[in-house]
């Protein structure tokens, strides 16, 4: 089976084939997982690319090892696009990377170079038209593009071109990307995409690959991360460090924001292509999406959770028994609570990892039992104790009440509730799927409210002051905190809430 989504910018169009199999994993996909994640920011996708110009053959297989790797970026869609000598072949399809590849498919895309794309909808719905990477091909030659964030000003720049003649085959950001290059007045691809870059607002880690290039570019406020690594005399670029680590590869450096990286046969050559000087990474990659294994400008990202969990011990004042995470989100933290407040730490709740997605859910009382199927508080370690249950956010607090609860239902005498970052009260618009202010318990709450609602005996949350002191990195590196504070790193006229 092979996907395509190729299209010219005079005549676009599009050569799928799916299968049974396929759309039973894109039904998975969007069946209720209910979920550990239901009340969590989400990522909306993971890239990854390599040049690898001494083992050919070897580019996919390593792009879908670092796909694996970059799972938890993205569930709903994955592909990998190979060049072989100037001769692009692209897979995708719907689920995970497992279930889109096999040996065959991986195989079918011999190359010297590839990228690859996980994704998570958060502008654009999940269908097969929508995964990427996307393929184009025009008067200027053929291109790749796997995108990971959100552009602020794309229903602008989608209006414009569509005024102009442009027809549109998805939603993505990231067609609105090579339509713009296709209409470049500049002959040369790399330049027509140089061109592009300045007319985008927002959010963007991208990844590019022309006839005898792989290009790595970061949006010129750095918000969603971009790691560069080297594997031998192979070039690869990842969305997290992580990815490297599964195949051999050594961390080299960040992508800097506004940075270009074209990589060829020639190697390495760096330009910046914005003079913007301040930079916004997204501060949420500490506190959830990044993996705990991953570096983010030389700070490991489990130690900065640690240190989260240990500034908020030092916030709190509360007598407890037990410090219990929510796993595996919360745990982290609430080692690092244990460790600085001296209160014993105890794998009080019990994930079940081999539970997979269901489609039977006929009823709300089956809906409700999924929190049941997911998570088994020990009774025999929180019965009558006092818990302080550590996790590292509540968006919309469905979850949180119902976790509450089962734990009361198992024995405990109380349950303070203590987050290790600061109250979620505003949408973002580079990348997380949280653009509707209503859907945030902490927008139209305070703390007293929200810990009654979802059934604490106290709930307590990280200080923006505390949360920037645990996050120890190397330089001055500016966040977009938007979430927390609404002070947001681009004009408003690009910031809209979705109906």
């Amino acid at each position: 089976m092979q996907l395509s989504n190729k299209f010219s910018a005079s005549n676009l169009s599009h050569n799928t084939i799916q299968t049974n199999s396929s759309t039973a994993v894109s039904k998975q996909s969007q069946s209720a997982d209910l979920d550990l994640t239901a009340d969590k920011m989400t990522e909306e996708c993971g890239v990854f690319g390599i040049y690898n110009p001494e083992a050919g053959t070897e580019a996919a297989e390593m792009t879908y090892l670092g796909l694996i790797a970059l799972q938890h970026r993205g569930q709903e869609s994955a592909g990998i696009c190979a060049n072989n000598q100037g001769q692009f072949n692209i897979h995708k399809g719907m689920g995970l990377v497992e279930n889109v590849f096999s040996q065959e498919t991986i195989a079918g895309l011999a190359g010297e170079m590839a990228i690859g794309h996980v994704r998570y909808s958060t502008s654009g719905s999940s269908k097969l038209a929508n995964a990427q990477p996307i393929l184009i091909n025009s008067i200027k030659g053929d291109l790749a593009l796997a995108h990971n964030g959100n552009l602020a000003n794309a229903a602008e720049l989608r209006h414009n071109l569509e005024n102009n003649g442009s027809i549109f085959h998805s939603t993505l950001d990231t067609e609105v990307i090579a339509h713009l290059v296709a209409r470049s007045f500049e002959d040369n691809i790399i330049e027509a995409l140089v061109q592009s870059l300045h007319q985008l607002k927002g959010g963007f880690s991208l990844l590019a690959m022309v006839k005898d290039s792989l290009v790595a570019i970061r949006d010129p406020r750095g918000f969603r991360p971009l790691a560069l690594g080297k594997l031998g005399s192979a070039y690869v670029v990842a969305s997290e460090s992580c990815a490297f680590d599964i195949i051999g590869a050594e961390f080299i450096r960040n992508v800097e924001p506004g940075e270009m990286i074209i990589i060829d046969q020639d190697g390495l050559t760096s330009s910046k292509y914005s003079s913007e000087s301040k930079t916004s990474l997204c501060v949420f990659e500490y506190i959830y999406f990044a993996r705990p294994d991953s570096n983010i400008d030389g700070q490991n990202v489990l130690l900065a959770r640690k240190e989260m969990g240990k500034q908020l011990a030092r916030e709190m004042d509360v007598e407890a028994d037990l410090v219990v995470p929510v796993p595996d989100s919360g745990i982290a933290a609430a080692l690092g609570f244990a460790e600085e407040s001296g209160i014993p730490y105890a794998q009080g709740i019990l994930r079940n990892r081999y539970m997979g997605r269901t489609f039977i859910q006929p009823t709300q009382q089956i809906r409700d039992l999924k929190v049941r199927l997911k998570l088994s508080p020990i009774k025999e370690i929180i019965a009558g104790k006092r818990i302080i249950l550590i996790d590292d956010s509540i968006v919309r607090g469905t979850t949180s009440k119902q976790i509450i609860a089962r734990i009361k239902e198992a024995g405990a005498s109380e349950v303070h509730v203590a987050i290790s970052s600061p109250p979620v009260k505003y949408p973002c618009y580079f990348g997380l799927d949280t653009s509707r202010r209503k859907e945030l318990i902490a927008s139209s709450n305070t703390v007293a409210e929200i810990g009654k609602t979802i059934g604490a005996d106290s709930l307590h949350y990280l200080s923006q002051r505390g949360m920037l002191a645990a996050i120890k990195i190397n330089h001055d590196l500016g966040f977009c905190q938007a979430c927390f504070d609404g002070d947001y790193p681009i004009s408003d006229r690009y910031l809209n809430e979705e109906e």
